[in-house]
Formats: structure tokens, sequence, C-alpha cells
């Protein structure tokens, strides 16, 4: 069986990247059942152990278990999002609450537990390094958080609850994409008024792939949101804006709606089994922010200031439909396609005149430099390598002192693949039995196009998602679970939000930005332009995304969740915060998957904005060495982002920065207060 199944077999791959074009799906399910059981051998052997507990037998063995099941997961979970289909979609369902249940029956095993805590009591005896006593002291941590200080009958219950959020988190995700692959709105020549042809011709190539005749405009965010930004058709665009936010909002076998007030419900049991009054207390107990009520000062010290402004920007988008002759109160369809006119008539920005200088070949290249002049990496293009989709890139990334790790770009579009944008990992870099080398990729949603023309937000998703990749691909540390990006929930968007200042440099938009057809430079007078109108629109930025984060908070600290109706919730919860009529929020409940599909985000989503707090203060630095490529200032970003879970998230930006962070310079790069 081994043999046949390449997922249980070694891998001969240059680089030990996953043999992809030998894996089929019906090889994950005996591949699971072989490692999981590996695994509960590795830790009885831990647990039963008849040496007294040591670091080395117990924290680094545990350390080194699971190896097997970590290499499978890592495959599955990667390409149940980036490929998808049926098959692995089924597969998920079926093996998301196995999984639970073995995770849990590690973490609440009591002979194992015994030897970690009997450590960490006398943690401070032991002569631990830094990474060492900090390794010890989150594993211990991780356990009580999981449940291992309990009672028998706490301990059942807390898997039942970990097995059944599983499924849950599971069949959200499923149902939003759902939502998303079976909507499309079909457009005759007459209804592409205001659209200018890149938007055409993905509306095109969207109907092709739906088997549909002419044009469609579908789901997926790159289509979807410079259709609403174009169309002159309002009746057009209220009817994709409608679709946009109701996904997972259709009663039937895919309605989120029945599943949310199940999922908060068994969270904040979950929190309460541990002592913890709600489930967003038990979240930033573990966070920089540390309580809710810090997590809140900050969301509140934006939400205000961010209001007054969306306010005026609301006022000057209503006198432009007016002055079309509409007299129609402006809705939240109507804002993007209001928003573009004012951007013309104030900033002389126009988006068709901008987006040919926006290739995305060009802009990959322009991510992979900036690393060279940062950092020393250089990227070669390996088509050698086996990759599980036509559209992925993979590369090899280097520096002066040899191979660092590979990293696979996969950038377009499909049917089957999650929206949005994301890093991930097939691999994590670790030394401690030898070094291993990351492979990292990242995940986009952009249309598949000869050339691919993107925005500028598009190109900042992307040097955003860069940033992660660098988080993982510069780790260097000793233990597995330390490494790159596995960092508490609020430090881990710094280094993804950090590197997006580097696209907005002129050097950088000079050097990158070229027009897609004659391969001239962007003008200068077009860069100017564009820098200055950095503030546009920024009040329905943060009204959209704080109001998430606000409503985040609200239903992670609900008194009985169980009798929610999410959609009464929501909309009284809109009213009581004030919400502009105008502006939806960034993600309704029901399609909220960063909450709700896995959990990673669940009462922290405000970790955006915690971040940005630190990336845009941690930018300053550069701006005071007089240089964004300042070669000292690089080599501390390079420390930070090379320590993974090795220090406290603080203590690094500290070393990093030399003081702790101020929110003055987040407040001006949102345009909330004068700029000085």
């Amino acid at each position: 069986m081994t043999q046949d199944n390449p997922l249980l077999a070694g891998w001969t791959t240059p680089f030990g990247v996953p043999p992809f074009d030998l894996i089929r799906p019906d090889h994950f399910p005996p591949a699971f059942a072989a490692a999981m059981e590996e695994n509960l051998t590795e830790i009885a052997a831990i647990a039963t152990d008849p040496a007294a507990p040591s670091f080395a037998n117990s924290v680094e063995a545990l350390e080194r278990s699971g190896r097997a099941l970590s290499r499978v997961s890592a495959v599955f979970y990667n390409l149940v999002s980036s490929l998808g289909g049926e098959a692995l979609e089924a597969l998920d369902r079926d093996l998301a609450p196995k999984l639970a249940q073995h995770g849990m029956k590690i973490a609440l095993d009591p002979a194992l537990f015994a030897r970690i805590d009997a450590l960490h009591v006398k943690r401070a005896t032991l002569g631990l390094e830094e990474d060492q006593m900090r390794l010890l002291e989150r594993m211990h941590l991780n356990l009580i958080r999981s449940g291992a200080g309990l009672d028998a009958a706490g301990k059942a219950r807390m898997t039942e609850i970990s097995s059944r959020l599983a499924a849950l988190h599971t069949a959200f995700g499923q149902n939003v994409l759902h939502d998303e692959k079976s909507w499309a709105l079909p457009l005759a020549e007459e209804d592409l008024e205001g659209l200018p042809d890149f938007v055409r011709a993905g509306a095109a190539q969207a109907a092709t792939e739906r088997g549909l005749p002419g044009y469609a405009v579908t789901l997926s965010r790159s289509l979807i949101e410079p259709f609403l930004t174009f169309s002159v058709r309002r009746d057009l665009r209220a009817r994709a804006y409608e679709a946009w936010i109701a996904r997972g909002m259709h009663a039937g076998t895919h309605d989120n709606r029945v599943l949310i007030p199940e999922i908060l419900a068994l969270r904040a049991e979950r929190a309460q089994l541990l002592g913890y009054a709600t489930f967003a207390e038990f979240r930033l107990a573990d966070a920089m922010a540390g309580t809710p009520a810090a997590a809140e000062a900050l969301l509140a010290e934006v939400w205000e200031p961010a209001k007054r402004k969306a306010a005026v920007e609301r006022d000057r988008l209503q006198a432009a439909a007016r002055a079309e002759g509409s007299n129609e109160a402006l809705a939240p369809w109507d804002w993007r396609y209001y928003a573009e006119k004012v951007r013309l008539a104030d900033y002389a920005l126009d988006e068709t005149e901008l987006k040919p200088y926006f290739v995305l070949d060009r802009l990959q290249n322009a991510i992979f430099d900036t690393a060279t002049k940062l950092f020393g990496l250089t990227f070669t293009p390996r088509p050698d390598l086996p990759v599980y989709h036509p559209d992925v890139r993979a590369y090899e990334v280097r520096d002066a002192d040899g191979h660092v790790g590979i990293f696979l770009a996969d950038n377009y579009a499909r049917a089957d693949k999650r929206s949005g944008a994301w890093m991930s990992s097939y691999r994590d870099q670790e030394n401690l039995d030898g070094p291993i080398s990351p492979i990292i990729v990242n995940n986009n949603n952009f249309t598949k196009a000869e050339p691919s023309l993107l925005s500028f937000d598009d190109a900042e998703t992307m040097f955003h998602e860069f940033g992660h990749a660098l988080h993982g691909l510069l780790s260097r540390v000793h233990y597995p679970s330390q490494s790159g990006t596995s960092v508490r929930r609020d430090f881990v968007e710094l280094p993804s939000q950090i590197y997006e200042h580097w696209l907005a440099l002129p050097e950088t938009l000079h050097a990158y930005a070229r027009h897609a057809e004659t391969g001239a430079p962007i003008p200068d007078a077009l860069i100017e332009r564009l820098l200055a109108a950095q503030g546009f629109n920024q009040g329905f930025g943060t009204v959209e995304y704080t109001a998430a984060a606000l409503i985040d908070m609200a239903l992670h600290q609900h008194p009985d969740p169980r009798s929610i109706d999410i959609e009464s919730f929501e909309r009284d919860f809109l009213n009581t915060i004030g919400m502009p009529a105008e502006i939806g929020i960034r993600h309704r409940p029901a399609h909220f998957q960063h909450l709700f599909a896995g959990g990673g985000y669940a009462a922290g989503y405000y970790s955006y904005l915690w971040s940005e707090v630190l990336d845009a203060d941690g930018f300053e630095a550069f701006k005071e060495a007089g240089d964004p490529f300042d070669a000292a200032t690089a080599a501390r970003l390079r420390t930070l982002l090379s320590a993974g879970d090795t220090r406290d998230p603080m203590a690094l930006y500290r070393a990093f920065r030399g003081r702790g962070p101020s929110t003055a310079p987040l407040l001006r790069s949102r345009d909330l207060v004068p700029a000085t």
C-alpha cells in the first residue's frame, strides 16, 4: 500500500516538492489513516516513557511527532482551497471531524500533559534557551487552552465541541463556495455600457467558463468589483451587489444562517469550560491586545473619524449623481460607480487609464526585486518542478548562503478555487534534526487574460500576500511549531501589511508600472495623481472594515448565541453603531469566512487594524533612515521576520523599531487626521 500511495512514499522530487502529478483524491483516506495511527504510536511512546520527563524526551519528542500527518495534511488542505472539486470537498466533509477528534485525543492525553506540566512547573531550573523556554510555555498554554486541565466530563465535552465545530466550519466554507460557483448574471451586448475592455474580456471569459452565451458577471471579486465600478446600468449593479452580499443566505442545504448560532454557542461553551466569560475573552487572552476592551478601544479610535470622513465622501458622491441627473438616494451599489467618477474629477485619475500599467507578470517581478533589494533574495523559475495546476508557477528562492525555499505563485481565479487571496505552506522551515527549507504558496483570484491587468488594489494585494510569504521563507527557527507565521493572530499581519508600502514608492512604479502594449513607463504626472489620491475613499474603506471587526467582537460576546437570528442581529447592530446606509459591511456574517470557515480570525478580525498600527509605524523607520531600502533597517526587519514565534511579538517589534508603536502614522495613512 505504501509504495502505491505517493503520500506515504518517500518524495524524490527536487527540494522535496509534493509529487502533485501522482497524487489523486483517493490517496488521502488511507494516507490520513496511516499517518494518524503513526502519530498516536509516537504520542504513546512519549507519554509512557519510563524515564523522568526532560525537555528532550518530552518537548522535543512532541515536536518531532506527527511529521507524516503534517505532510499529508498540508497537501490536502492546500489542494482543497486551491484546486477544489467535488471529490476533495467530499473528503473534507468526512475528514474534518475525524482529524479534530485525533487532535483532541493527543491534547487531552493525561500522561502526556503530566510530563509537560511537570517541566513547566520547574522551567526556571532547566537551563533553557530563550526559544526553548517560549516553546515550553506556549506548549503548556496550548494544552491548557485545549482542555488538558479539565476533568473527564469536561474533556469529553471539549472533544465533542471540537469535532462538531470542524464539521460546521467545513460546511460554512463549502456553502459560500457553492453560492459563488452557482450564480451568474448573463449580459447581452446592450448591457455592457460603461464597461472598459478589460471588464468586457473578463465577462466574456466568465460566460465561456459557465457555458453561457455572450457575457456574464460572477461573484469573483476580480470581476464583480470592476463591474460595480463601471457599469452604467444601475439596475444591473443592484442585482450584482445584492447577489454578492447574499452569499450563504439562501434557504436550503447551503444556508449559513442556521450554522452561525451553533458555531457561536459551541465556541462560547468551550470558553466557559476553560473559565472565560466569552469566546472573545478566551481568544484575546492569548493575543497582543490582551482583552476585548483593548481591541475595541483601537476600533473606536478610528470608527467616528472614519464615519465623519465617509459622510464627506458620501455628500461628494451624491452631488456627482445629481449632476448626472439622478435624484435617487445613494445606495451601496452606487458607491464604487460614483467614487470612480469623483476620483476622475478630483484627481484626474481614471482606472481605465491606470490599469494598463499594472501587468501581473511585471508586478510579480516588482515583488521579487523588492525582496532582492531588501533581503538579498533571488527567484529562479523552476518549470521542472511538479505543480498541482498549469496556472501555478514555481520558483527557487536563494540568498548569499544558498537555497532558501520554494515559492509557488497561483494567481488566477478558477471555478472550484476558494475566493480571496491567501498565503499558505506545503512545508514549514525548521532545523530540529537538520535543515528543512520551506515550500510557500501565494493564492490570488485575478482574471486570467493575456496580458492580465490589475488594479492598484490588486497589486497591493499581491504585495500583501508576498509579505506573508516572506515571513515563511525567511524563517530561521529550530523548532517546527515556532516556524514562520506561527505567531499571534494580531501580529501575523505585520509582515504582509508593511510590505505593501514598497508598491507605492515612485521608484517601484517607475521601474515596473509599464504599459501593457507599448512598454512605456507610467508617466510621472500619473504617478503624482495616483499618490495624491491615496487618501481618497479611505472613509469608505475604513468604515466597511471596522464595521466587520466590530460585529465580530459583538457576536463573540453575545450572552445567548443560540437565540440569535443572524439577520436581525446584523441589522440591529449596524443601526446601533450608526453604520452609514450607503456603505455595506465588508463581510456579512453569512459569508464571513474569516470567522466561520475555520475560525482563525474569530474574535480576531480587528487584527488587521492592530497590525496596521505596527506596519504604519514600522515603515516610518525606513523614512527616518532616508531610504526605503536602508540596509540596516532592512536587516532589523529580516531579523523580525526570521524569528517566528521564538520571542514575544512586542519584544520583536521593539527590537526592530527601538520603541513601542504609535497610532499616529495609522491615522495619517488612512487620512483620518490632517497630515503633519
